[in-house]
């Protein structure tokens, strides 16, 4: 009379686990995807005919002080010429971004750099003049 006992009912929380690690890692990489790439350049001057562009593949911000970034790491004009012209520079796109206080004469060093390393493709970022 084996067949007719009744058994206690279990939950099952491995699956439960799987999921809820799934969600964890899902929510994570929307999370990453909706940070901006620039995080160090906040106020990008405005313009009234800024287009959207697609990221790009290497990304030079400009602050105040003439320091140039990339990645996160601070480089020299020399340092981002050899850095694009380790990248394929024919079909490396490159934005240039710079703060609202960056000059003229630093943002010309930061696109002397970059096509000193043989790209061609440079982008300037800035806001559309109705953003905040």
């Amino acid at each position: 009379m084996r067949y007719f006992e009744t058994r206690k009912a279990r939950i099952e929380i491995i699956p439960m686990i799987d999921i809820m690690l799934f969600l964890l890692v899902f929510f994570a990489m929307m999370t990453l995807r909706m940070i901006p790439t620039s995080g160090h350049v906040s106020k990008l001057p405005t313009s009234s005919t800024a287009t959207k562009m697609p990221a790009p593949k290497l990304l030079v911000e400009v602050h105040e002080d003439g320091a140039m970034f990339v990645d996160g790491r601070a480089m020299t004009a020399a340092e981002i010429s050899t850095l694009v012209s380790t990248r394929d520079p024919e079909h490396l796109s490159v934005t240039i971004a710079g703060g609202e206080h960056v000059n003229l004469q630093q943002l010309m060093d930061a696109i002397d750099a970059v096509r000193g390393g043989g790209a061609a493709q440079i982008g300037l970022a800035a806001r559309t003049v109705n953003a905040p």
